[in-house]
Formats: structure tokens, C-alpha cells, sequence
């Protein structure tokens, strides 16, 4: 990204009457802005972890009654979808998730986490609040857009689990919500505020988390000749496992391979009987995904051999996320509607990200298009100065952090202006009549989800 990026982004455009109609939508926003921040600190001060958003849920759930949707809660355990039908027209899903993290902050905001060891740190505190935002201008401006609105909470994005949870509970064919004809949603980012990044294409990488228990045989550790050291079979693996990406994964396929735990022994004159070792890997190709693993299996199961241990690793996944990509037509038509809310030095093309994202489930599902876009979250002017050194690795704080704290304003603002204009980018005309081939097209896909 160019310095000419970063040009005017400390707050919203005032071009919003360039932007097809969406500035009387967003004209209230102003107005609704304290409760919106207050209801973000609260959040904020409140994390639940991955199925276990009960008290987010019953706020969302309270808040979307209260603008008029038909509610349904305790989807998935947790999950919330709020409905407005509003004469004919497509369906279009937004979509927040819910769950913080297993992190302790380390902000110093007088709104800072009061749970220990729990922490937005991820910024879905600051999805939920901009939904909910946009949700309310939204169904407060009815008489400008025609169709159905889904707007979505979900549990346990973290995990991996929660949009699956949601669609295995009978989202789409039950009939909770009618099937949408396109899903949308964005993510908070260490950008600087007043930025919208997008990737077209494939966006967020495919994630597999694993659990590789190397098994062995314990004893004294004054006496390693009588054992099979499950550490320094494991250790191997971690060290040799790191040549998958460099020699076996061409330049031009992206992938990382990451070892974040490794667990093994109590003490320290007693060589243990197992070692066990958690790793990431993120991949942006099914066949690159798939030769990685086969990798990291063999390489396993080598380093057992060559210990000489009498049992096999065993692998277990803890939790799969697939590629996440964004379609190229819904993306050029939002985008045109965002560079006329906000112009055009403030939404810019992005490289794929290898974190991971669950959302793209809720459109494979019900066959429809998914547009993911990156909202920027940083101070402006610490992200401007990073970048002019060279320093946004490490001077700005990335999601998971401690440290990531979005500012709220123009955060909040910005968000929930996106996700507005975003729906009624995609919604019809109040007034006009949808497209026959649309409608056909959406009625065979309704027809199909309740087959399935």
C-alpha cells in the first residue's frame, strides 16, 4: 500500500449523497452513536468464549425484537438471526460473530475485560455492535429498500465450528431464515481506521489445526538408554516438520505451517511416555492442503520410526476452516458503493490473509455469493507513522494480541456505515419489482435447501 493510501482517514466522507441513496439511511447514525459506543464497552468489558455467548446473544436478541425482526435464539446453543421481510426482492444475509478469546489484556482501558483470562482480542466485540447498528438503520428505512434482511450472530468463530453449528442445527432447512441470495460481512483489522481493504478472490487461507501425540517409552531420567524419549522424538519433528513450506511447497503456492504447543513431562528427572505437539497450517489450494498434511503426517511417523518407538503418532484435528472466497461481481458492486460513501483513497485491494474465517460456510451452504471485507480498526495516525517507517509488523498490534484494541471512533461508525450501505447495495429499489430469473433461481435454491 502507497502513502496515497492513508489520505483522509480520520473519519467517514461527507459524500454520502454520491452514494445512491444511502445518505437519508445513514443520517441517523449520528444520533444512535452514544448508545452504540456504550453498548461496544459493555461488550468489550464482557467476553464469552465460543458457545458460551449468553449474555451477548440476549442483547442482540433484545435489541433486534425491539427494531421489529422475527428473532430466533439458542441456535447452536448461542446463535441469534434476526428477519425483516419487506415486500419482494432478494434475500441478504449479514453476518457478525460473537466469541472473544482465551487472552489476558493488556490495554489499560478503563472499559478493559472484567473476565480474567478473557479478551476481545480479536474485535468481534466490534462486529456484533456495528451489525446490530446497521440492523436498526436498516429497518428504520424501510420505505427505502425492497426484499428479505437476515442479520446473523454467531457463536464459536474462533474454533472453527460455529457457522457449521449453525447450518447442522437447520439454519437453511428448517426454515429459521429464508436462504439468502448473498452473504456479507466484514472484519475488524490492524488497518487504520477509516480504511476498507478487500482481496478478490480467494482471501482468508484454509486452516487445520492438529494434535500430534508422539508416544514413547518413560523412565529415569538418569537412565535414558532404557526409554524411547517421546521429547527429543517430538523436538525432531518440530524442527523438521518447518521444511514442508521451505522445500516441498512451491514459491508461487502460499502456506505456513506453525507449531504453537508443545506438552510433555512434569518434572524434571523423569523422561515422560508421550510428548504432544499442536500446530496450524494454512494453505490457500486443496491440493497444496492436501500434500502439506500428508507431509507433516509422514514426517511424523519418520521421526517415531527413527526413534524406535513402538507405537505410531497419533493425529487428531481439532478444527478445520475452509478457504474463504469473495465473489467477483458482488465485490465490484459494493465496492462501487463504498468508494462513493467513502471515496476512493479509502477502500483498496489487499493481499489474502492467512488467518482463517468460518463465514464463507453460511454462502457455500445455501450457493450463494460471499463478499468479506477488512475494516479498519488502528489509530490513524500511529498506523500512518508505522507504515512510513516500515514498522506495522511491529508496531501495530495484530488481532489475538493482548495490545488490539480498536479505537471506537471512526471504527464504529465506519462499520456500521459499510455493512448499511453493503445491504442496500444488494437489496432492491423499494417500490420496484425483483428480476423473474432471480427469483426463479432463488426459489429452485430454496427448494434444493429444504431437500437436503
Amino acid at each position: 500500500m502507497s502513502d496515497s493510501d492513508t489520505t483522509g482517514m480520520t473519519g467517514p466522507t461527507d459524500d454520502a449523497e454520491h452514494s445512491d441513496g444511502s445518505a437519508a439511511v445513514l443520517a441517523p447514525l449520528d444520533d444512535r452513536l452514544a448508545d452504540l459506543v456504550a453498548l461496544y464497552e459493555d461488550l468489550h468489558r464482557h467476553p464469552e468464549l465460543g458457545f458460551q455467548e449468553t449474555r451477548t446473544a440476549a442483547e442482540a436478541a433484545r435489541r433486534l425484537t425491539g427494531c421489529g425482526y422475527d428473532v430466533t435464539t439458542g441456535i447452536a446453543e448461542t446463535g441469534v438471526v434476526g428477519v425483516l421481510r419487506n415486500g419482494p426482492g432478494p434475500v441478504v444475509l449479514l453476518r457478525a460473530d460473537m466469541d472473544a478469546l482465551p487472552v489476558t489484556e493488556n490495554s489499560g482501558l478503563d472499559y478493559a475485560s472484567t473476565v480474567p483470562g478473557r479478551m476481545h482480542a480479536c474485535g468481534h466485540d466490534v462486529h456484533v455492535t456495528c451489525l446490530l447498528g446497521a440492523a436498526d438503520l436498516l429497518a428504520a428505512a424501510r420505505d427505502r429498500w425492497s426484499g428479505t434482511l437476515v442479520v446473523l450472530f454467531q457463536p464459536a468463530e474462533e474454533v472453527g465450528s460455529g457457522a457449521r453449528a449453525m447450518l447442522d442445527a437447520g439454519l437453511y432447512t428448517k426454515g429459521l431464515v429464508p436462504t439468502p441470495d448473498v452473504v456479507l460481512a466484514q472484519h475488524v483489522a490492524p488497518l487504520g481506521a477509516g480504511l476498507i481493504a478487500y482481496c478478490p478472490g480467494p482471501c482468508m487461507a484454509a486452516a487445520d489445526s492438529l494434535e500430534i501425540t508422539f508416544h514413547g517409552n518413560g523412565g529415569h531420567g538418569s537412565r535414558p538408554e532404557t526409554t524411547v524419549d517421546p521429547i527429543l522424538m517430538a523436538a525432531a519433528f518440530v524442527q523438521r516438520v518447518q521444511s514442508v513450506v521451505a522445500r516441498e511447497v512451491a514459491p508461487a503456492d502460499r502456506a505456513v505451517v506453525s507449531v504453537g504447543s508443545f506438552q510433555a513431562g512434569d518434572t524434571a528427572n523423569v523422561i515422560p511416555d508421550r510428548a504432544v505437539v499442536r500446530l496450524s497450517v494454512r494453505t490457500f489450494d486443496e491440493t497444496v492442503r492436501t500434500a502439506v498434511l500428508a507431509a507433516i503426517d509422514r514426517i511424523a511417523r519418520a521421526e517415531a520410526a527413527a526413534s524406535g518407538a513402538d507405537r505410531a503418532p497419533e493425529t487428531e484435528v481439532l478444527d478445520s476452516f475452509p478457504v474463504t472466497v469473495n465473489d467477483a461481481t458482488t465485490l465490484r458492486q459494493v465496492n462501487e458503493q463504498f468508494t462513493g460513501l467513502f471515496g476512493e483513497q479509502r477502500v483498496f485491494v489487499y493481499e489474502p490473509a492467512t488467518g482463517s474465517e468460518d463465514a464463507g460456510l453460511l454462502a457455500t451452504a445455501a450457493g450463494a455469493p460471499l463478499y468479506y471485507w477488512w475494516l479498519g480498526g488502528w489509530d490513524p495516525e500511529e498506523f500512518r507513522t508505522a507504515l512510513a517507517a516500515g514498522r506495522l509488523a511491529q508496531d501495530i498490534p495484530s488481532n489475538h494480541s493482548p495490545h488490539f484494541v480498536p479505537v471506537v471512533r471512526p471504527t464504529l461508525t465506519m462499520g456500521v456505515q459499510a455493512l448499511t450501505a453493503a445491504a442496500l447495495n444488494q437489496l432492491s429499489r423499494a417500490g420496484t419489482d425483483p428480476d423473474p430469473a432471480e427469483a426463479t433461481d432463488r426459489a429452485g435454491r430454496d427448494g434444493a435447501a429444504i431437500r437436503v
